[in-house]
């Protein structure tokens, strides 16, 4: 079943911006978009001359129509596009690695997608006080076989087939930032073939 109150579970509270950062780079899919642009207007209102030292990387969800439109007139640095979200996050290493200290990093979209993020953003030594993350859209989640190792993505159902290993997982709430997915533990183990009702939990 799944357990709730699990501490590994991310909360998540509304971005704001950081005016004590020097460098803000911003990372949106889908209605995150929406988010961004309010921190953005926030940044303007405070310290306009920040707006310089802004990027902003997009990704549109589920091949939704997204443009450069609405921020257009902010005065960022640059806005970026991108048709998925693996470029997206290619992108996202490239900027990193030349990034200098003092950026805050913002991140706005479903789960998975900051999940991803975040993980990243571990790799490069960023640490909890330079990293803000606001959930949107889809709370679909990526759930990992402890099994077979393999990952699911946009799972929106409490028990899933794993595509690694095809075995039924019971999606839980323990949540790895390391692996960026919720465990996925085989669902009948004890009694094989003898599933609970599968329900969609994650919409």
């Amino acid at each position: 079943m799944l357990v709730t109150g699990i501490k590994s579970k991310p909360v998540y509270a509304p971005l704001r911006g950081d005016l004590g950062g020097r460098y803000h780079l911003m990372l949106g899919m889908g209605p995150g978009a929406v988010a961004l642009l309010r921190v953005l207007a926030e940044i303007r209102s405070a310290a306009p001359s920040a707006l310089r030292n802004t990027r902003v990387l997009l990704v549109s969800e589920d091949r939704a129509p997204l443009t450069t439109v609405p921020f257009d007139h902010l005065g960022v640095a640059s806005v970026n596009l991108f048709p998925d979200t693996a470029s997206l996050l290619d992108a996202f290493r490239l900027v990193l690695d030349e990034s200098l200290m003092g950026t805050r990093l913002y991140v706005a979209g479903p789960e998975s997608f900051i999940g991803l993020a975040m993980k990243i953003a571990l790799e490069f030594n960023l640490n909890k006080d330079e990293i803000r993350a606001e959930e949107c859209g889809t709370l679909a989640r990526r759930v990992y076989c402890i099994h077979c190792r393999a990952t699911t993505e946009n799972v929106r159902t409490n028990i899933v087939s794993c595509v690694g290993c095809a075995r039924w997982l019971l999606v839980r709430d323990h949540y790895s930032r390391r692996l960026a997915a919720y465990m996925g533990v085989m669902a009948d183990a004890e009694a094989p073939g003898e599933l609970p009702p599968i329900k969609e939990v994650f919409l």
